[in-house]
């Protein structure tokens, strides 16, 4: 796939150790949102996290960038980027309670079929032999993780694809509509997207009708933090600040076939945080999966 060229130094050692680091904080704060989703509530997170992490953007970009404006030019694209972002992650982490952390990467890590696919579908890219047989052993992978029968099918197996279709089409947004905007900007807007959701979404599901039990991560109440709990949020927000920034600086200096990757490494970490915090150990058909899904990845950042 064609990414922005830029001016920028060829350094691509350097943007692989970023691009590690920083898929090891986000799988990090995505492992410990999974162990709090039991004492925390999402939209919680959402709002709180974000509300670390901005006034830091703003300072950066008024001290650093200082001739950077803060309202972005593509303001409209820019707003819904966000929004796609921001229900993306709402969807991957509604499912994160209810898989094995390391399932959940290896499905949402199909993102590179989907980008392949909406590339030729809407930017109008060729997608070379390579990539229609990444898309496929991409596909049979998903098969392998999910095992999809009837008598137990899970239907939260199905969220992490969805946020890879929304983070996909996020991304052709970004190449397409928003590839003029400061990284710093279209974080910024990301997290103001996540608290304009995080607030709202608990009203609209009351006015839905739809109330999620007390106590369940998707709770429209707000629980009583402790010591422990602002700890998490702070390293959550840390993760996230690392995400956001670490990912666009790795891609900026580093060619994105190489960086693209090494983006995988996630996966290795997710089945690692599994083990460590929830003992999960995936079986051999469930590593062949992920297997299949990281190999299938490659093939298409690389057609």
């Amino acid at each position: 796939m064609s990414m922005k060229q830029t001016t920028l130094p060829d350094r691509t050692r350097f943007a692989v150790m970023v691009i590690v680091f920083t898929v090891f904080a986000l799988s990090l704060g995505d492992a410990l949102i999974k162990n709090s989703s039991a004492n925390l509530v999402l939209w919680q997170i959402f709002v709180l996290r974000s509300c670390l992490i901005i006034p830091l953007l703003f300072g950066i970009l008024r001290m650093k960038y200082s001739t950077v404006g803060i309202i972005p030019t593509a303001f409209i694209w820019t707003l819904i980027r966000s929004l796609m972002l921001s229900f993306m992650w709402v969807i991957y982490y509604a499912a994160l309670p209810h898989l094995q952390l390391s399932v959940a990467a290896a499905a949402y890590y199909t993102l590179p079929i989907f980008i392949t696919l909406f590339s030729a579908l809407f930017v109008g890219e060729k997608v070379k032999p390579l990539g229609w047989l990444a898309v496929l052993l991409g596909f049979c992978g998903v098969g392998l993780i999910l095992q999809p029968k009837a008598d137990d099918f899970n239907f939260y197996a199905l969220l992490p694809l969805a946020s890879a279709v929304l983070y996909a089409l996020s991304m052709i947004l970004t190449r397409t509509k928003c590839s003029n905007e400061h990284p710093l900007v279209l974080s910024l807007a990301l997290n103001i997207s996540f608290v304009v959701v995080g607030l709202l979404a608990p009203a609209l599901l009351n006015f839905a009708s739809f109330t999620p039990d007390a106590g369940s991560f998707l709770s429209t109440s707000w629980v009583v933090l402790t010591q422990s709990d602002f700890m998490v949020l702070i390293v959550l927000a840390i993760a996230i600040l690392i995400g956001s920034i670490g990912a666009a600086i790795a891609y900026q200096i580093g060619r994105s076939s190489v960086i693209a990757t090494f983006d995988f490494a996630y996966v290795a970490f997710a089945v690692l945080w599994g083990v460590i915090f929830f003992g999960d150990i995936p079986d051999v058909t469930m590593l062949a999966g992920m297997m299949l899904i990281v190999v299938s990845g490659i093939m298409a950042v690389r057609q």
